[in-house]
């Protein structure tokens, strides 16, 4: 039998464990869009033809490219994320110190001949994590999670049709770190990984004005060894105990994209759907992750030396929380212990986003754009009230909050020759 203080070890094993079910990027733990036009156009990019920036979203749209374009930059991304908890009976509330992420972008295409276009793209496409260190009441937890993505990019076009394939390279490390309520350390340095999947796409011109598109991205599976299990098994939620916690595989999910783009005059509208398949995850199914449906639209105007965009993108928090069992005690504390995990040190909570960007001519052949992201403010709270019983010996009401918001500011210089 797992003794009061035990049981509340448990439940931030439970959370440390299982990191990488939230990294937050905004939708889950993708970025809503990736290069500086996506990100000021709601995080479109199916349909909307964006140069060599599409190479990671729809590798057909490259079809569209002329010439040799290169494109590089970064995004700033600063997440603003507060916790307060009594989960120890103590009062505790603290800023995450992790608010202040770069994340960097680099694509390049160039066209070979009438119908086939070559690209690259490099992205750090998730990561981010929290740092309560400093605050015994949260656990003086420090989690990160970050990911890169490697495309080399075929797309073929002819007529009004095209079609892309990339296979895609993804590097992930992993690091956990938290300290139990006896005062010892969970960590096990960094762990990384590669891993090997692809994107594939097509598009349709329906006519001069009008594009439909669809894409896909398959799963990404990976493995940081001895950061879940280890992080487990000194809790007795791991394979030498009670197995809750059995291997360190995470699977980053596949994703369906449908978009829609269309011109008319200085003017191009566009939006799309993507449906990020966490519930059939490794890793995430396990922590209750819903599939989740993101939308996004988005306008731009285009000068004769200028481009002025703006847009709107929605993805519904796709964390289930877990309801007591009345059936068992230790179940209700285990789903406690997952709610507080994926409340606690990775929130991906915040739904709503609002984006602006430019870009303007620095000459005859290069470009300066921008983007700017806000997340809008998000609290959710889960009951802790089974795990604080437990280590008190008798029932006590508590509770965890999270509030969550988002800035981000993408810069980016395109170059065509």
């Amino acid at each position: 039998m797992i003794n009061s203080k035990r049981l509340l070890a448990v439940s931030i094993a439970a959370a440390c464990s299982t990191l990488p079910v939230a990294a937050f990027a905004t939708n889950g733990d993708e970025l809503i869009g990736l290069g500086a036009q996506s990100r000021a156009m709601g995080g479109t990019g199916t349909a909307a033809f964006y140069g060599s920036e599409n190479a990671l979203t729809n590798p057909a749209l490259l079809g569209k490219s002329q010439g040799t374009e290169f494109a590089f930059g970064g995004t700033l991304f600063m997440p603003n994320v507060k916790a307060s908890s009594n989960i120890t009976t103590m009062s505790a509330n603290k800023k995450s110190d992790n608010d202040k992420n770069v994340i960097p972008e680099v694509s390049m295409s160039t066209r070979i001949n009438d119908n086939w276009t070559f690209g690259i793209g490099m992205y750090g496409t998730a990561g981010m994590g929290v740092d309560y260190r400093g605050e015994p009441g949260l656990f003086d937890g420090y989690t990160s999670l970050q990911l890169m993505k490697f495309a080399p990019t075929m797309a073929y076009n002819q007529g009004n049709f095209g079609f892309g394939f990339a296979p895609v390279l993804q590097y992930g490390a992993l690091d956990i770190n938290y300290t139990d309520p006896m005062g010892n350390n969970a960590g096990n340095g960094v762990s990384t990984d590669f891993g090997v999947g692809y994107n594939l796409g097509g598009y349709f011109d329906v006519n001069d004005q009008l594009t439909l598109a669809l894409a896909y991205q398959s799963a990404i599976d990976m493995d940081y060894k001895d950061q879940l299990t280890g992080a487990a098994d000194g809790f007795g939620i791991g394979p030498n105990s009670m197995q809750t916690i059995t291997s360190n595989k995470l699977e980053q999910p596949a994703q369906i994209k449908l978009g829609v783009a269309y011109t008319v005059s200085n003017w191009m509208l566009t939006a799309d759907y993507k449906k990020i398949k966490w519930g059939s995850a490794n890793g995430y199914k396990t922590f209750n992750w819903d599939d989740q449906d993101v939308f996004g639209i988005g306008a731009r105007y285009s000068g004769g030396n200028y481009w002025v965009g703006f847009g709107y993108n929605y993805g519904k928090d796709p964390i289930k929380v877990l309801g007591d069992n009345p059936a068992s005690q230790m179940a209700t504390y285990s789903n406690q212990a997952v709610n507080m995990f994926n409340n606690h040190l990775f929130p991906a909570i915040v739904e709503s986003h609002y984006t602006v960007g430019g870009g303007y001519a620095l000459g005859k052949n290069m470009m300066l754009e921008g983007a700017l992201v806000y997340a809008a403010e998000k609290t959710k709270t889960v009951d802790t009230s089974a795990i604080t019983s437990m280590l008190a010996g008798m029932p006590v009401a508590s509770s965890h909050k999270t509030t969550h918001s988002q800035t981000a500011i993408t810069i980016s210089l395109r170059t065509n020759f």
